[in-house]
């Protein structure tokens, strides 16, 4: 856990997130700027800073991250398709150095994203 970290403090629940999903190594919620009708994110519990370096030092949690977002697509009823997004690095658009998947969906998205 970093303490100055936001999603570290979402898995501590010093601030409550809107949960959809839970696992022993991860954790789903609403993002509060959603850019699709479903826009959740998933995250290790354990702190790493990109999905790099979550692959280096915790490599099954990749796996478990991939899991929740399928979890979450068939709760939300994604069955039509949704898209799961790492943003890694300040130039990819990263704001949070807490790894994180976007999970989107609910209307189409095309491509190439922009």
């Amino acid at each position: 856990m970093s303490e100055d970290c936001l999603f570290c403090k979402f898995v501590s629940r010093e601030i409550e997130p809107d949960v959809v999903h839970e696992t022993s190594t991860t954790l789903a919620f609403r993002d509060i700027n959603p850019q699709a009708p479903t826009h959740v994110l998933v995250i290790p519990k354990a702190h790493q800073p990109t999905i790099a370096d979550l692959a280096a030092h915790e490599p099954s949690v990749v796996a478990d991250l991939a899991a929740a977002a399928g979890a979450v697509a068939e709760q939300e009823g994604l069955g039509e398709g949704y898209r799961l997004v790492f943003n890694t690095g300040q130039q990819a658009g990263q704001t949070v150095f807490h790894v994180h998947g976007h999970v989107l969906g609910g209307r189409s998205l095309e491509w190439p994203p922009g």
